[in-house]
């Protein structure tokens, strides 16, 4: 395996003079220099900077001045956005360049015409209250957007389901012979891809390419790119999770539905049923897979128990589950999927209903592999409030980082401020994960570039011991009451992050008329407008879930003090989790210390790292669960956050609030 390498040098020359003026130069020099290496020698680069280092303009700047065609991959839409719109101007105004540019979503983010055309004529817009309200917005929008990205939509509730019905997909989308093919919002933006030296796309639209591609052989011009010649993936920590969505087999009750509501579509609109009563032969092909479907789905909700009802995530199916009635429901669906594909392929007088039986086929397809999945893969059913999903996915995917992206692509850069883990600071988790071992031919590079930021005196993490165990039905009321205090104490702006819903249900109603600002909840609002409105209020106490621990900035005194109310341990009973533990057993190693301490110190780091975005910032992260001083595994956790003060003593958080407002207000 080729050689590691922590390496702290200032570059000189052109890199050095295209960067511009930061607060940590020497840092942000030494990952852009590790950067340009790995770019023009074809190595990859594993790289931690801490918050405050300038990463993405350390990687941006180097990626411009290799000439060559780069990904930069970023965990979501809001990242992919901020790095489009904010980081590459920035760099095009330092550096006097303006590099050809494309800011590429998933097709779910994009209006299809067709798809907007085919609702506008179909009877359930003048039957259904909600797209009579809703489809003129869309009518209006879609005349004046240029790009077609439904974030513009501002007018439109995020939750409207008349998103879904007028999106595109690669389910949905025809191609060259589609009516509307030289105005299509997805073409456009293809065609700017292929012209880009600099991509900027999401994890998932990544991995979903990537799976089109591998999945096609290799196949040129297959999947949702264009050829690329280095791939640079910002916030890759979350790499692990989001490959394992795209390279494992899913079918949903939700899915079922909007084929067959786009097959009702496709047939009244080519005159297989009657344009006003909606009914036909192809209508009643669609009712009778509907019917299949509902049984199917509603016994997998069943067999999920328990656990479905509660809310808990995922629940395990062995391979002997495809007996007796489920198996008959199964068999019934394909047989009633296989009459509408064949219904449609006979009758395809459009592309629209061509692709009805392209679709069929394609849940078919992929029933068939959950029902007799691979060796490397783990089956469960998932019930959620609108729908039941049943899937495979993959509990080992180090082969596929080793040889579809490192190896195929050669120059990868992965980048985080959290992607080393424990005391001694090794990527030996990451590298665990993603199959970085002796069989890489792709040489290896690390960096670790702390971040600037004084912890020491302008932060306190309090850890106490005197709470109930996070177990005990004592906890939650007793944790709001050290809440309260903790809040009376800096006056408001915090953010309370759980681990689970029901946690954030239940504290978030243990502290309703008790904090000294505005509560919000998740879920009250969209995520941006919350975060708007928190920023704004200035002493608001926010309580969220996991979408909050990572990617969310707010700097500033807004926010003075992180609440996490548990260690953040994978869900012990989630299926994948329990398939990946049993390998690592089987193998001589321990699932707990080698797979979820490590996992778990990550994301606390994470967590940990909403308080201090700038130099100014200061307060208190409190992590309420007694776990991480009672526990052997705990030192480890805490090795792994950032040198603030330390203390399990609630008079010693008073007295370091006291110092910092006296120190801050001194002249």
């Amino acid at each position: 395996m080729a050689g590691h390498a922590r390496r702290l040098l200032a570059p000189k020359g052109p890199l050095a003079r295209a960067l511009p003026s930061y607060e940590d130069r020497e840092g942000q020099l030494a990952m852009a220099d590790a950067v340009e290496r790995a770019l023009e020698e074809d190595r990859v680069l594993l790289c931690e900077a801490g918050t405050g280092t300038g990463k993405t303009l350390a990687y941006l700047v180097p990626a411009i001045l290799s000439g060559r065609k780069v990904v930069i991959s970023t965990a979501t839409k809001a990242l992919e956005e901020q790095i489009f719109a904010k980081d590459l101007p920035i760099v095009a105004q330092h550096m006097g360049l303006y590099p050809e540019a494309a800011l590429v979503k998933g097709l779910g983010n994009y209006l299809c015409l067709r798809r907007l055309d085919e609702l506008r004529t179909s009877p359930e817009a003048y039957a259904n209250s909600g797209v009579m309200r809703s489809l003129p917005v869309i009518e209006a929008w879609a005349k004046e957007t240029e790009t077609g990205d439904l974030s513009e939509l501002v007018g439109l509730a995020e939750g409207d389901p008349i998103r879904r019905e007028v999106c595109s997909s690669s389910e949905t989308r025809i191609g060259s012979t589609c009516a509307f093919f030289d105005r299509c919002f997805v073409t456009r933006m293809k065609r700017d891809a292929e012209q880009a030296r600099v991509m900027v796309v999401n994890h998932h639209l990544f991995f979903a390419d990537l799976a089109l591609k591998l999945g096609r052989g290799g196949v040129p011009g297959a999947g949702a790119l264009p050829p690329y010649d280095a791939v640079i993936f910002d916030e890759a920590h979350e790499l692990e999770d989001i490959a394992t969505e795209f390279f494992g087999t899913r079918i949903s009750r939700t899915r079922v539905e909007s084929l067959l509501r786009d097959a009702d579509r496709a047939f009244i609109a080519n005159g297989l049923a009657d344009r006003i009563l909606g009914k036909g032969e192809g209508t009643a092909i669609t009712a009778i897979v509907r019917e299949a479907a509902e049984r199917f789905f509603a016994l997998l909700a069943r067999l999920a128990g328990g656990a479905a009802a509660a809310g808990e995530g995922r629940t395990q199916l062995s391979r002997d589950v495809w007996t007796g009635d489920l198996q008959d429901a199964y068999h019934r669906l394909d047989e009633t999927l296989e009459a509408l594909a064949g219904y449609a392929a006979a009758h395809a007088t459009a592309e629209a209903v061509t692709l009805v039986a392209t679709r069929a086929e394609a849940v078919r397809t992929d029933a068939a592999k959950i029902v007799d999945p691979s060796a490397n893969q783990v089956t469960w059913v998932e019930v959620r409030a609108r729908s039941v999903s049943v899937g495979a996915s993959a509990v080992e995917l180090g082969w596929l980082f080793r040889e579809g992206i490192f190896e195929r692509v050669g120059a990868v850069v992965l980048t985080s401020a959290t992607l080393t883990a424990g005391k001694d600071g090794s990527f030996k988790y990451l590298r665990s994960r993603l199959g970085i071992d002796d069989r890489m031919t792709v040489p290896v590079d690390e960096l670790v570039v702390p971040s600037p930021f004084d912890y020491a005196s302008r932060a306190m993490l309090y850890t106490p011991r005197d709470l109930p165990e996070v177990a005990d039905p004592a906890f939650v009321p007793r944790a709001a009451d050290r809440i309260v205090e903790l809040l009376d104490t800096v006056g408001g702006g915090a953010f309370v992050l759980c681990t689970s819903v029901r946690a954030m249900t239940a504290l978030g109603k243990a502290l309703a008329g008790r904090v000294p600002g505005a509560l919000m909840v998740q879920g009250d609002a969209p995520k941006g407008p919350l975060l708007s409105r928190f920023r704004a209020a200035k002493s608001a106490v926010l309580v969220a879930t996991m979408s909050f621990w990572e990617g969310v900035d707010v700097p500033g005194d807004a926010l003075r003090l992180v609440i996490i109310d548990k260690l953040p341990f994978t869900v012990p009973t989630d299926p994948v989790v329990v398939a990946r533990s049993a390998a690592i057993e089987a193998a001589g190693g321990s699932p707990f210390m080698s797979y979820a301490v490590p996992e778990a110190a990550i994301t606390l780091k994470q967590g940990f790292g909403r308080l201090i975005r700038t130099r100014q910032d200061r307060g208190i992260v409190a992590i309420l669960d007694r776990r991480i001083r009672t526990k052997p595994y705990g030192a480890v956790l805490m090795g792994g956050l950032p040198p603030a003060a330390r203390t399990d003593r609630l008079e010693d958080v008073r007295s370091f609030w006291t110092q910092l407002i006296t120190q801050d207000s001194t002249p």
